[in-house]
């Protein structure tokens, strides 16, 4: 039998939903976190970037026994056609000091490690418990939820929505839309099994150092989408993810997507003679900072994906989650600190606060904007030209035909034209970038 009261409970146990569940715990809150899956991190199939300034204000030991794949010192880009890329690689000094501040991380080990330190702070966390609905009073209140588990209502000051970018919670109780089409991402991924060491000749790394490879370009057949390439510890990562509307529209499949990336001469080279281990597919919020929904209401926050904040410029969802549930947490208990019964207003401190550290998210606002615009341009037809140019300038046995030259020099100019510039995005690309 579950307890019937608690100050808060936590609905999901990702990201968010540990850190908002562990930063109360830590303030003495009493805590209840309800997790449908087996443990914390089985369904999430992952791999990604780690801040470890934002982990370090939840557990400072972290290093200590999280599991981490790799420090990542290295970043590099890829822009692609076909047959080839144009590559940017950016290496980070700051990743050989002692405390390195970025880690690779496969979701689902790391999920687990920080529901464990999420119960060793004092929360009742329970597994394999689905929440069926928020329970409201008659004026509209959250006053808690009904589960699988029993009859009845388990009753708490405020229920925290860390459900994911498609929990249907907040929607089911008319606090907040259902996500549309154009507004999520299908990301869909591949592990392969690899030799430590076939993994660092490959990447050109040392011992514990890791590489995440991003790709754009006719990988996304015209679609606004990016694929990524990670190194693990003993496997790769690699996968694709486009807007859920552009699937739709086109009738491309994700999997055909993968497919196709990688088969492409430089993908081929990184995974040959590995062992496949998992496939999977997983759905993330592409709104931006713009259109966030709202995040709090009458006895009840939503954090996380749940509230589709995402930095869409790269790829540190899972920090701003971290942030958002910290941050939700720490609003929670300042407002139980003032005593008192809350209002519709009293998580708005929360609103607030997330506004002045999400300084990424405002910066890069008018992103999702711009390359959902025309991803026809920026994903295929300038890829190509850039590299139709480049390798016409490194040929070393002959000169491109003059007709060729003569064609060539036209589609820059037509894409690169007063009228072409402006209207493919690139006057708007520095200003969403600013």
């Amino acid at each position: 039998m579950i307890e019937q009261s608690f100050d808060a409970i936590v609905v999901g146990a990702g990201m968010a939903g540990n850190a908002a569940a562990l930063t109360m715990a830590k303030r003495g809150m009493k805590v209840l976190q309800l997790e449908r899956g087996e443990y914390s991190g089985s369904k999430n199939v992952q791999t990604a970037i780690l801040d470890a300034d934002i982990v370090e204000q939840l557990t400072p030991d972290f290093r200590e026994d999280a599991p981490l794949e790799r420090r990542l010192v290295e970043q590099r880009f890829w822009l692609m056609d076909r047959r080839s890329h144009i590559g940017l690689r950016y290496r980070f000094n700051d990743c050989n000091d002692e405390r390195p501040n970025r880690y690779i991380v496969i979701r689902a080990l790391f999920d687990k490690w920080f529901s464990r330190k999420v119960r060793e702070a004092g929360a009742t966390v329970l597994y394999q418990t689905t929440v069926t609905e928020l329970a409201q009073n008659r004026r509209g209140r959250v006053i808690g939820v009904r589960t699988d588990r029993q009859d009845g209502i388990i009753h708490a000051d405020v229920v925290v929505l860390a459900e994911g970018v498609n929990g249907l919670l907040g929607t089911c109780a008319g606090l907040r839309e259902r996500p549309t089409p154009d507004q999520v991402a299908l990301q869909v991924k591949e592990m392969h099994l690899l030799p430590r060491e076939t993994i660092e000749a490959r990447f050109n790394l040392k011992r514990d150092e890791g590489v995440v490879i991003e790709a754009a370009g006719t990988i996304s057949r015209g679609m606004t989408g990016m694929g990524f390439i990670y190194a693990n510890r003993e496997c790769i990562s690699l996968g694709i993810g486009c807007l859920v509307s552009d699937l739709q529209r086109t009738g491309e499949t994700p999997y055909g997507l993968l497919n196709r990336f990688k088969r492409y001469p430089s993908v081929v080279p990184l995974i040959n003679g590995s062992e496949l281990k998992e496939y999977s597919a997983h759905l993330i919020a592409k709104r931006g900072y713009n259109t966030i929904p709202q995040l709090y209401g009458k006895g009840w926050v939503v954090v996380g994906d749940a509230a589709e904040l995402n930095n869409t410029s790269h790829r540190g969802h899972l920090n701003v989650a971290m942030i958002s549930g910290r941050i939700a947490a720490e609003a929670i208990f300042r407002v139980k600190s003032r005593g008192g019964r809350s209002t519709s207003n009293s998580f708005s401190l929360y609103k607030k606060m997330l506004n002045e550290s999400y300084e990424d998210l405002k910066k890069y606002k008018d992103m999702p904007a711009l390359m959902h615009t025309e991803p026809d341009n920026f994903l295929l037809t300038h890829p190509q030209l850039v590299s139709k140019a480049i390798l016409n300038f490194a040929r070393i046995g002959g000169r491109p035909k003059a007709g060729e030259e003569k064609s060539d020099s036209k589609s820059f100019g037509d894409v690169w034209s007063w009228t072409g510039l402006f209207g493919n995005g690139g006057f708007r690309l520095p200003r969403a970038w600013r």
